[in-house]
């Protein structure tokens, strides 16, 4: 079964197709994270922001948080 092993995380990827394994290969190495362990998020996360984008339904009908 043709593999490829990325050189920057050393992520192993395998399939039995060629042309899919391909384009899983050039999938990943938009996506690589470099480094073994670095967080999965490809999103902007500011850590001073924290509170809910849509406010009206930050809390129940109780009044109780659905965010922890």
């Amino acid at each position: 079964m043709p593999e490829v092993i990325c050189a920057d995380c050393g992520k192993k990827m395998f399939h039995e197709n060629v042309d899919t394994l391909k384009m899983e290969e050039s999938i990943h190495k938009k996506f690589c994270r470099k480094k073994p362990g670095e967080s999965h998020s490809y999103m902007h996360r500011d850590p001073k922001h924290m509170s809910t984008f849509d406010s009206e339904r930050a809390v129940d009908q109780e009044g109780k948080a659905l965010l922890k």
